[in-house]
């Protein structure tokens, strides 16, 4: 009897190099462990997953508008993550939760998602904290922050929109910073320390709400700056 089960090799020779990238951003990550993010980790990768070499060095050049191979291998792996994120907990199923577990269980998904490559994480944030890197850096953690907020319905327009995400940015990068030196049992602690940093922004949004809720008179910021320029006579 045949075997009728479809082969689901991906077929890289009809994929665009962007499309490449994507599909070998795990595999690299992989290689990374062992060989940081460099040229042997793209070739460990591409061997690995049936891909031609070449192609794959052109997708990732060493060097170029796009920036450094290491980053831009980088920036794939991340946006793998995304996608696999998002595909992983829709809008629809993440619907069903409140507003803290939402955001605790698409972070959770990443930790779970690189638990058994730390070292690969460890390498990605020496290069990512580089001078160099710093901007670009910061634009994926923002994106990323962006796209779990999406996720969770956030809809905000106004300052809440950049302060949100940038507080997410900060409790993602800190929690990462704790899991790359997390011994614990399935990162257990990670997952704790997680916990414990939504709850301490949960309580400032509870706190925030009542304050701009009030209906007592709060003094003007901006009256009291202008009379300790222009004090009264």
């Amino acid at each position: 009897m045949t075997d009728q089960t479809p082969d689901k090799t991906p077929d890289f020779g009809d994929m665009t190099l962007d499309e490449l990238r994507i599909a070998l951003a795990p595999d690299i990550a992989a290689s990374a462990i062992f060989d940081g993010w460099n040229e042997t980790a793209l070739v460990a990768a591409a061997e690995m997953a049936g891909a031609d070499v070449d192609i794959a060095k052109l997708a990732f050049p060493e060097s170029g508008l796009a920036g450094s191979r290491a980053m831009n291998m980088i920036e794939a792996w991340v946006t793998s993550v995304d996608e696999a994120m998002a595909a992983e907990w829709p809008q629809e199923r993440l619907a069903e939760l409140k507003i803290r577990e939402r955001i605790r269980v698409l972070v959770a998904f990443r930790l779970d998602a690189v638990e058994h490559i730390d070292e690969a994480v460890r390498r990605a944030m020496a290069i990512m904290a580089m001078p160099q890197n710093a901007a670009r850096s910061m634009q994926l953690g923002w994106r990323s922050a962006d796209i779990m907020w999406r996720l969770a319905g956030d809809t905000a327009t106004d300052y809440n929109h950049y302060t949100k995400r940038a507080i997410l940015a900060g409790i993602y990068s800190a929690t990462l910073a704790f899991f790359v030196n997390d011994d614990s049992e399935g990162k257990a602690k990670s997952h704790e320390f997680l916990g414990r940093r939504i709850d301490g922004v949960m309580r400032f949004e509870k706190f925030k709400y009542k304050l701009t809720n009030s209906d007592r008179e709060m003094p003007s910021l901006t009256r009291f700056l202008g009379r300790l320029r222009y004090p009264s006579r």
